[in-house]
């Protein structure tokens, strides 16, 4: 059986780290549904792992069917448009850089597959010497500090216009 990973999606303002969500997707997509049917077997799938609060509901599903729709986008490509990768303990710094990371995507429309690291281990073994960082389709482009809005947009313009 895999092993239970945790990935974050955005719900309004604020981020969500989500356990199990990229297994649900894999399986739910195999089965070739209807999206909202989709969408409610995710949900279902994603409430059993995850603490869903009471009236949020509604906000966590259509969150779901958002990241539903960008993987089943991602599976008639190759890979997706951008791999976005923060390192960093979970800091204020880098939850800074994660929250900017994620507006950016938002207002520029970008599908992105986005992974927070906080594993000294993996840290470690990512060649990380300084956090936050931020590493795109396996470059590192920042490492120690956190760069500006400006910067973080022009890395993303340069890997998504090439």
């Amino acid at each position: 059986m895999d092993a239970a990973t945790s990935r974050t999606i955005r719900l309004g303002a604020v981020s969500v780290g989500l356990i199990g969500l990229d297994q649900a997707l894999n399986r739910i997509a195999a089965l070739n549904l209807d999206e909202e049917l989709a969408a409610d077997l995710l949900f279902t799938e994603i409430k059993g792992r995850n603490y869903i609060p009471p009236g949020r509901e509604q906000e966590y599903r259509q969150a779901l069917l958002r990241e539903y729709r960008l993987h089943m986008q991602r599976g008639e490509r190759e890979h997706p448009v951008l791999e976005v990768r923060i390192f960093g303990p979970g800091c204020v710094s880098c939850n800074s850089l994660q929250t900017m990371v994620m507006e950016i995507l938002d207002e520029m429309g970008i599908a992105a597959a986005i992974e927070q690291v906080h594993d000294p281990d993996e840290i470690g073994r990512a060649g990380i010497l300084h956090t936050p960082a931020l590493v795109l389709n396996g470059r590192l482009k920042s490492s120690g500090l956190l760069p500006t809005r400006a910067q973080v947009e022009q890395w993303i313009r340069e890997i998504v216009d090439a």
